[in-house]
């Protein structure tokens, strides 16, 4: 029993079957209505592989993460699926690490699966040197590549992005405007999220007509203890500072935890602004102030965009969203 006998059966096409079973929108009812009686008569039960075969689609999309236990990427895969799961999409999951062979590897396993489209999320998977994203932009030809909060150029490559220039620049602006000048930016990495936010920050600085400090500019681990000890190192070195701002919730805690060792006040002493507005920002004694990067809204346009590639429709290349900034207790401003 296949998809041409529930055609035949039904007396409608075969691209009418595909309509029904991937619930376009652009089949009447009374023929819905019919297609699903006779699957149910013949005991038609279509599966991935079989829609792969009859079809030309498996129903199924990639997804790559660089760190499933990461709260940021963590949301974004569940918001993912949840939307893929509304369209009858299944998934498949992969985490990759950090390891650019190790990415590679597993997008090619998600290819060789025949999945419909590859979904990249995080803004690790978009290397600094061009050649190194090649293996991305050559596959597009042949299918759709979504990413979540990372972007690259490229034909049939579609990214949303959170403003994170906007939102760190808008963040370090409130700081200052409250008369913080000694502004500690913490931050994990390079990536194309973390390249914007660095100079959202290092903007708004010189907007005030403070020039930024290497001193006051420092790369840690995403990690809490990390960043406890570091800031208490840069102390003991003599390093003031009256706010700090950090690219993640988790260096904000730890940065929180080392205002507890050191004994300084928040946020009378000091100032401190995570990002992300993960569960960690609510989960220390003052919370603390953070930017809202939208990851549910991330994942959602990022769906509702690929069912549109899907469909034909004309849809952006690159969509960007704002963020907000949600205000607790390690603010004064």
């Amino acid at each position: 029993m296949n998809i041409y006998d529930v055609s035949e059966h039904a007396g409608v096409s075969i691209a009418t079957v595909s309509r029904v079973l991937n619930g376009n929108a652009n089949v009447s009812e009374k023929t819905r209505e019919k297609v699903l009686k006779v699957m149910d008569d013949l005991g038609y039960t279509p599966n991935v592989f079989a829609r792969g075969l009859g079809l030309n689609t498996m129903q199924t999309i990639g997804i790559m993460c660089s760190d499933s236990s990461d709260p940021y990427l963590a949301g974004a895969i569940y918001y993912l699926e949840r939307g893929l799961r509304s369209h009858n999409y299944d998934a498949i999951l992969c985490c990759t690490g950090y390891d650019l062979d190790a990415k590679q590897k597993y997008f090619e396993l998600l290819r060789s699966k025949r999945v419909d489209a590859i979904i990249l999320a995080g803004s690790k998977f978009v290397e600094m040197r061009s050649k190194d994203n090649a293996y991305i932009t050559e596959a597009a030809a042949d299918l759709p590549i979504m990413l979540v909060n990372g972007y690259l150029e490229g034909d049939n490559i579609y990214s949303t992005v959170c403003d994170d220039h906007a939102a760190m620049f808008g963040a370090a602006t409130q700081l200052l405007q409250a008369g913080r000048r000694r502004i500690l930016y913490l931050y994990t990495s390079y990536s194309y999220s973390g390249v914007n936010k660095l100079e959202g920050y290092k903007d708004a600085l010189k907007a005030f007509g403070v020039e930024p400090k290497d001193e006051l500019i420092h790369q840690c681990p995403k990690d809490i203890g990390a960043s406890k000890e570091l800031l208490l190192s840069l102390r003991e070195q003599g390093l003031s500072f009256d706010a700090v701002m950090t690219s993640d919730d988790s260096l904000a805690v730890g940065t929180v935890k080392y205002a507890h060792e050191a004994g300084i006040s928040i946020p009378e002493e000091l100032n401190i602004i995570g990002y992300n507005n993960s569960i960690l920002s609510r989960c220390t004694d003052p919370e603390i102030t953070s930017i809202d990067s939208k990851v549910e809204a991330l994942c959602t346009t990022t769906i509702n965009t690929l069912m549109g590639v899907f469909s034909g429709v004309n849809v952006p290349s690159r969509t960007t969203i704002a963020s907000d900034l949600i205000k607790r207790k390690t603010t004064n401003f």
